[in-house]
């Protein structure tokens, strides 16, 4: 019966400091006076209640532009967005604390946070990489701009994830002509995507891919055009063996090699 009574006494105290706090919070948000936001969204931030110091800051930001106070409201303005999850806010206003402010004292931290909060936001291969190029520009320009800095083997790890994700992206997107039948334009999308990442891991994959979709392309085709259409499965076949001699993929290369071979005779 006391543990009963004792929590429920706890309960009933934690919801009155609740609502008083969530009074002084909406009585502050109405206030005019930007001093007491500004101490006010700073003790929120530095309690972690990041969505009222959020509010606050916000409310202030156009009145400190400009000065010292400033820069440490879209600093933790920033941060705020961060700390909530929503990178492409956070990574926006790191941004444009950077721009704004380009020899304060937190510049180089806000530019660092601007690429990484685009690389946390960056989707997976499947969906659309505009994000992924968003945060290999923002890291570029970091290494550029702060060569020096502690940061540089983050960076640089970032990058390269951020470059596998596009290279995974740009083999998906030309295996899919492959998938769906469109052998001409397989040939054409796998060979572009070897041009942009000329050392993608994927490399034998596609090199495969091609010859397969060559020789696809060339069974479906006309009569009078199979010919040269072979020969060049034939060249995907020797490009293939060429850089992989012991190829995952040689049974199968092998069989369309002697098939081809066999047809061009004939």
């Amino acid at each position: 019966m006391f543990e009963k009574r004792t929590h429920f006494v706890l309960l009933f105290s934690l919801i009155i400091l609740f609502t008083l706090s969530n009074c002084e919070y909406q009585k502050i948000k109405k206030s005019k006076d930007s001093k007491l936001k500004y101490t006010k969204a700073t003790e929120y931030y530095e309690k972690g209640e990041y969505g009222r110091a959020l509010t606050l800051f916000e409310d202030i930001m156009a009145i400190y532009k400009g000065t010292e106070e400033g820069q440490d409201v879209l600093f933790k303005y920033s941060y705020c967005n961060y700390y909530l999850k929503d990178y492409i806010l956070a990574g926006y206003y790191f941004r444009k604390f950077a721009e704004t402010y380009p020899t304060g004292k937190y510049t180089e931290e806000s530019r660092y946070m601007s690429a990484y909060c685009y690389y946390l936001d960056a989707p997976k291969s499947k969906l659309d990489q505009t994000t992924t190029y968003n945060a290999l520009q923002e890291y570029q320009f970091f290494i550029s701009k702060y060569p020096n800095s502690p940061k540089m083997s983050e960076c640089n790890d970032a990058i390269d994830n951020l470059r596998m994700r596009l290279e995974k992206k740009s083999y998906e997107n030309a295996k899919l002509y492959l998938n769906i039948g469109y052998y001409n334009a397989a040939v054409i999308s796998l060979k572009n995507s070897l041009t942009e990442f000329p050392d993608t891991k994927f490399q034998e994959d596609i090199l495969y891919d091609i010859l397969e979709a060559q020789y696809l392309y060339a069974e479906k085709s006309v009569a009078d055009k199979q010919k040269e259409r072979y020969a060049e499965t034939i060249t995907a076949y020797s490009d293939l063996l060429k850089n992989y001699p012991a190829s995952k993929y040689l049974k199968s290369a092998e069989k369309i090699k002697k098939d081809v071979e066999k047809k061009m005779k004939s």
